[in-house]
Order: structure tokens, then C-alpha cells, then sequence
């Protein structure tokens, strides 16, 4: 049986111009697509997002994910970060955003997941949207209007998270799933590259850069060119397969204007 969702993606990381290790983490094969940023120092941030990493790896090579199959590997994942903490790692953490292929009725779909601020955009019709919402104090301002969203981006706030893997932290994960398009192109990363690229630099590279692999390596470049004050972590997923109904197979070029390709709004799961 045909996957309902083939995909083509490039991935880069830098630890930046300040940061001696990288404590970012990320996976990039189908059906997986996630990036951990680590926290806590003295290595536990690295452990703790290769942790996360390691457990979702094992779904690699199969067509597609159910739910209960990310969360079960969220469960895993928060369990073994808990344990870096208790062993002596200091108050071990993570991170974690991104997608993975999903299907209904062969169908391919998109199930986004995140906890924390790394942050899932999706570009489709030309647009740019962020489809994760931050787990951050900054956030919570904003949504109760106390703090607007350019003034976020100085607030001396805005890197303290209110949801983790880990770092005592028992805040659960968002979801959203929706259908996949064909030539939607998928963005997860750390907030290395969107504490110093704006969305709207962010979406013209994603627009004018046809392979995913030379879009993530431009927004990495932009981010360390910004001044690279944190790690960063790029993953650029294209949509060039994809099944508009049952055993119907859409299939792109790389020359497909964006601007033409029809988009569904996300739904929210819970």
C-alpha cells in the first residue's frame, strides 16, 4: 500500500556564536519530524533532548502515526528526562515541537505536536502560519493583552517557558492534525532561529527556496548572521506526494508555484 503522504526535507543545526554545546536535538525521517531544545546545563540539556530524540526514532521507516502512538513515545520520553534529573544532571529538560505523517482512511495528514517554545509553521497558498502556540510567559501576555507582540520580542521574559519534557515541569503537550496538501512545506525549529529571523524573512526564504535542504541551511546562516546568541535548529518538510482521497495520488514538481496551492485551516486536537 502507497503512503497517503511522501515527503522530501533538509535539516541543519549550529550551536551558535555564544553557546560552547549544541543542546539542540532533532530527528528528520519519515514519518518523523521533531526538534528538542535542551535545558538545564552541566550537559543535562543535551541528554535531555537526545532522550526525547531517541524515543521517537524508533517509529522511523513506518508509513504513518496514530495519536496514541506519539503520545506513548511523549510518556517514554518524559520518563527518561525525569530520570537524568534524579541521577545527578541537574534539573534536566526539553523542548519538543514538530510533525509527523498521520492518516484517516489513507488519507495523508499532518499531527503536530508541541510543548515548550520551539515552534511548527506551516507555508501553504503563499501564506506563513505558525501553527504551534508558545508555551511561554511572553505568550500568556500577550493572549491576556498585557503585552504586545513586538514589545514580546524584547521583553527580558521571553525566554522562560511555562511547559517542558521535564524541569519539573507536568504541563502536557498540544496536538493539532489536519490534512496535508499537496506542496505545503512544513517548518519545526528551535527558537534560536525566531528569537533573531522575523516571520516575515522566515517566509520568504521558505517561498524562494525550492529545496528544503538549501532553505534550512539560508535560515540557519540568517540566524548565526543575526548574531546566533542561542543554538539553532531547522527542519524544512515538503509535502510532494500526497493521497486527496482513498487510492488517489497527488504528485508535484519542484517547479509548482506556491502561490497556487490550496490550504485548510488547522484543527485543534485533544
Amino acid at each position: 500500500m502507497r503512503p497517503g503522504l511522501v515527503v522530501s526535507t533538509g535539516s541543519a543545526t549550529h550551536p551558535g556564536l555564544r553557546r560552547a554545546l549544541n543542546e539542540d536535538a532533532h530527528l528528520a525521517g519519515a514519518p518523523v519530524f521533531i526538534v528538542a531544545d535542551g535545558m538545564g546545563g552541566h550537559e543535562a540539556g543535551e541528554r535531555a533532548s537526545a532522550t526525547v530524540i531517541a524515543e521517537f526514532a524508533r517509529f522511523i521507516g513506518r508509513s504513518a502515526l496514530e495519536l496514541d502512538d506519539v503520545r506513548f513515545a511523549l510518556s517514554r520520553a518524559r520518563e527518561g528526562v525525569e530520570e537524568l534529573s534524579t541521577s545527578g544532571n541537574g534539573r534536566a529538560g526539553t523542548t519538543l515541537s514538530g510533525v509527523v505523517i498521520a492518516s484517516v482512511d489513507g488519507m495523508g495528514y499532518w499531527l503536530a505536536l508541541n510543548i515548550g517554545d520551539s515552534r511548527t509553521y506551516r507555508l501553504a497558498d503563499g501564506e506563513l502560519e505558525q501553527v504551534s502556540v508558545d508555551h511561554s510567559v511572553v505568550q500568556e501576555l500577550i493572549e491576556s493583552g498585557e503585552l504586545t507582540a513586538d514589545d514580546a520580542l524584547t521583553d527580558r521574559r521571553r525566554n522562560i517557558i511555562t511547559r517542558a519534557i521535564g524541569a519539573s515541569s507536568t504541563g502536557d503537550a498540544d496536538y493539532w492534525m489536519f490534512p496535508a496538501e499537496l506542496g505545503d512545506r512544513m517548518l519545526v525549529c528551535s527558537d534560536g532561529l525566531t528569537s533573531e529571523v522575523s516571520d516575515d524573512r522566515i517566509r520568504e526564504v521558505l517561498h524562494t527556496t525550492p529545496d528544503p535542504q538549501a532553505a534550512a541551511d539560508v535560515l540557519v546562516a540568517d540566524a548565526v548572521s543575526a548574531g546566533g546568541r542561542d543554538n539553532i535548529t531547522v527542519i524544512v518538510v515538503d509535502a510532494v506526494s500526497v493521497a486527496s482521497r482513498p487510492g488517489t495520488l497527488l504528485e508535484t514538481d519542484t517547479d509548482i508555484d506556491m502561490d497556487t496551492r490550496p490550504r485548510e485551516a488547522a484543527g485543534g486536537v485533544h
